[in-house]
């Protein structure tokens, strides 16, 4: 039978330390703190079947101390999230859409994207790895607070991750200290005014650590970074995207004139205030849509929801900024 041990304080909360030599166990352990699972051991006489998982939330990552014991396989739908698997020994072999099989070693960790149906074909038994999933809103968000303005386009990673040296050793190293900090349930890790700046600093160093299109940007920062007024505007939209916000009211918020909020988006976002406002919707549709099961909702209803009332322009607006219609990221969901 599993066993499990939680920890937990004001910054965290689910830790555990789960032992099992039961597989729908395990895969039920992973369900609740990643991802909904298919598993099968492949070859449980050369090793028996051993789990170990040591995991805790940490706001928008789990990060967790994984390893099976035996050699298995594994098969998930859309993750929804980012995800970087980082072994300390053995290997991982991983397909995500219609990519070529990676494999994630000791020397190169392997980051998955929120789409794309993924596998796991074969997690060795010597395998034992740091297993970190993060929130895909919350990394988006973060590079934009970075940046100072939204990022044109999706947030892509490049698979590979070298975690032998620099950046990519530095994240891998600092992640474990914070996930061991936090399952003790009794250092400054787990109290809310240190959570919060780590879960901000993990996240800040993935996006620095990790090849994306904006890393150079954000290593190199030769812009301004946004005054106060832009900030409050773009915060209170990020707080209540489905509000019926006006320029006016923003520009209110903002505590100067509509002219100069205006001036002050086109320079330091690039758009206009009410385009910020119906990009940030436009996510947060597209992140209920994901989310969501087909029979459960409609577009028209998620979209309305969210503020967009012109079913048709919406449609315009998500598939130029996604690639897709709606209705294919709610059937993918399935």
């Amino acid at each position: 039978m599993g066993e499990a041990g939680a920890a937990g304080g004001a910054g965290t909360s689910g830790g555990s330390s789960f032992r099992t030599e039961d597989v729908d166990e395990a895969r039920e352990e992973l369900d609740a703190r990643y991802y909904a699972n298919r598993m099968a051991v492949v070859d449980g006489e050369r090793r028996p079947f051993a789990a170990r998982f040591d995991t805790v939330a940490l706001g928008p990552l789990v990060i967790g101390d994984l390893s099976c014991g035996a050699d298995v396989r594994m098969s998930f739908g859309e993750l929804g999230a980012y995800h970087l698997n980082a072994p300390m020994s053995g290997t991982m072999e991983m397909r995500q859409g219609g990519s070529s099989r990676i494999v994630a070693t000791p020397a190169e960790a392997l980051l998955l994207d929120p789409a794309g149906d993924t596998f796991l074909d074969r997690w060795s038994g010597d395998c034992r790895t740091l297993s970190v999933k993060v929130g895909a809103a919350e990394l988006r968000d973060r590079l934009e607070q970075l940046m100072g303005r939204p990022p044109r386009g999706p947030l892509v990673f490049a698979p590979r991750l070298d975690i032998t040296r620099g950046p990519g050793l530095s994240w891998v190293r600092f992640a474990r200290q914070v996930a061991a900090e936090a399952l003790a349930g009794e250092g400054l890790a787990t109290h809310e005014l240190v959570a919060r700046p780590l879960q901000e600093a993990l996240l800040n160093g993935l996006l620095l650590a990790a090849e994306h299109p904006w890393r150079e940007a954000l290593a190199h920062p030769g812009e301004p970074r946004r005054p106060a007024p832009v900030k409050r505007a773009m915060d209170a939209v990020r707080e209540r995207p489905e509000h019926p916000f006006t320029t006016t009211e923003l520009a209110t918020l903002a505590r100067v004139s509509v002219r100069r909020l205006q001036e002050s988006f086109r320079e330091y976002v690039g758009m206009s205030p009410m385009a910020y406002v119906r990009e940030v919707r436009l996510d947060r549709v597209r992140e209920e849509l994901r989310a969501a099961a087909p029979d459960e909702v409609s577009v028209s209803e998620v979209a309305w929801r969210w503020g967009f009332a012109h079913q048709g322009r919406f449609a315009a607006h998500y598939r130029e900024r996604f690639g897709e219609p709606p209705s294919r990221t709610l059937r993918a969901s399935a």
